[in-house]
């Protein structure tokens, strides 16, 4: 009895907290508010920090009941418009159509901190929206908002070096998401002159690296991961810098997720390194291909693969499951891919380009090829045995591919992936 007394009066304070806390949201969206945003803000992000983590999911869906648009104001502005479709019922239905949480949330901004504290709100938020689709509206009005925040050309790309401040460098350590640093020794090796690594910094966040890339400076085209993160190998002298390769890129912030940056930051790094080192002739990367095992354990499908690509698909994967005595598990371990014939060693490249070269522009294709492809990048060069580590082995069989970054020639390859192609080298061309 008396733990049910107790389970009732805490609901009946979370319920009291976040009656608070939306008085506090409709009181920043009124005109009081308007002038005297900064503290109501204060007191809005206050009170939801302060708030129980199941009251939040109550809160986005008041957000999403009693701060969307009104209806027959949508309606009227609408009717009006098509009558007469002139620019002040243009903006009249602009005005009508945005959500009014769209100002609560900028009003938010405006208090001391929070920009930091929106995307604490939208963390929480992602992490119920699988379970809450009806909360998909709230969502797109914060990743709306978040975008124009944190466009590129708000933010400022910093070279992080051993001289970085040490909480700095502990962030690179905790949210290296690729290639795991293994304590200072490997961080201080990927940050000797061959090595840069550079993050996107905003204004309102200047302590927070929101994202970062680790660069290897080398005299020729990496084939393989380990000696790029061998925290024991020899710096290379600067006169035998070639190439610059991407070898990793982290997020660092969960709040921006769908927020483009990554593909920004590679292309601005790469002007910069241009500009510092003139004599880098090729910029790549040495990328993972995290798909590839699962795609080939299921089966390789591709959806209007051809009947020629299709024939040639099919007898890589017989020749390869045949290798393996019909368990591609086999091909997790090094021995086993040491063991592979010639013919199914070959198979396993046809294979993995089709699955980069073909895949890749459908909804289903690997995410990292996406990503680069669609940044402009060329499909270069597959890389067997490339990432011998267990994850690389459970997740490609040890397959790492380069993608070719040619400047002059970037948003050719964008615009051919918009349309559905792949562009890919001679030597992939030869393998589909």
């Amino acid at each position: 009895m008396l733990d049910e007394l107790r389970s009732a009066a805490r609901r009946v304070g979370h319920e009291r907290q976040l009656r608070a806390l939306m008085l506090a949201c409709k009181r920043l969206l009124s005109e009081r508010g308007a002038a005297n945003s900064v503290a109501i803000a204060r007191e809005v992000v206050g009170r939801f920090e302060e708030l129980p983590d199941d009251e939040r999911l109550h809160f986005f869906q008041k957000l999403s009941r009693d701060f969307s648009p009104d209806p027959s104001a949508v309606l009227a502005s609408a009717q009006a418009y098509a009558s007469a479709p002139n620019a002040a019922h243009l903006l009249a239905l602009t005005r009508h159509t945005e959500p009014p949480r769209q100002e609560l949330l900028r009003r938010i901004n405006r208090s001391p901190g929070g920009t930091a504290s929106i995307l604490a709100m939208r963390r929480a938020l992602l992490a119920r929206l699988a379970r809450q689709p009806e909360l998909e509206a709230v969502e797109a009005d914060f990743l709306h908002l978040l975008s124009s925040w944190f466009n590129p050309g708000f933010l400022e790309v910093k070279r992080v070096d051993w001289n970085s401040p040490a909480q700095l460098l502990e962030k690179l350590i905790h949210h290296e998401a690729v290639h795991q640093i293994d304590g200072w020794d490997d961080l201080r090796r990927r940050l000797q002159p061959d090595r840069r690594c550079f993050a996107f910094f905003h204004p309102q966040l200047p302590a927070e690296p929101l994202i970062f890339v680790e660069v290897a400076l080398l005299p020729e085209m990496p084939a393989a991961i380990a000696p790029l993160i061998d925290k024991a190998s020899q710096p290379l002298a600067p006169e035998r810098f070639k190439v610059a390769a991407f070898y990793s890129i982290s997020n660092c912030e969960p709040g921006l997720k769908g927020v483009s940056l990554g593909n920004f930051l590679i292309k601005r790094v790469a002007e910069e390194l241009k500009h510092e080192l003139p004599q880098l002739k090729t910029f790549c990367t040495l990328s993972p291909i995290p798909g590839l095992a699962r795609w080939l354990r299921g089966g390789a499908t591709v959806e209007g693969l051809g009947r020629a690509r299709g024939e040639r698909r099919d007898a890589a994967l017989a020749t390869l499951r045949e290798a393996c005595g019909g368990d591609l598990d086999r091909l997790t371990t090094v021995a086993g891919l040491r063991a592979l014939a010639p013919e199914a060693a070959e198979a396993l490249q046809r294979l993995a380009a089709i699955y980069l070269g073909v895949l890749s522009v459908q909804p289903q294709g690997d995410p990292v090829a996406r990503f680069h492809l669609d940044n402009g990048a060329r499909l270069e060069r597959l890389d067997p045995m490339g990432d011998l580590s267990a994850k690389g082995l459970k997740a490609s069989f040890g397959m790492m591919v380069n993608y070719l970054y040619d400047l002059a020639r970037i948003e050719d390859h964008h615009e051919k992936f918009t349309r559905g192609e792949v562009a890919y080298s001679r030597s992939v061309a030869a393998l589909l």
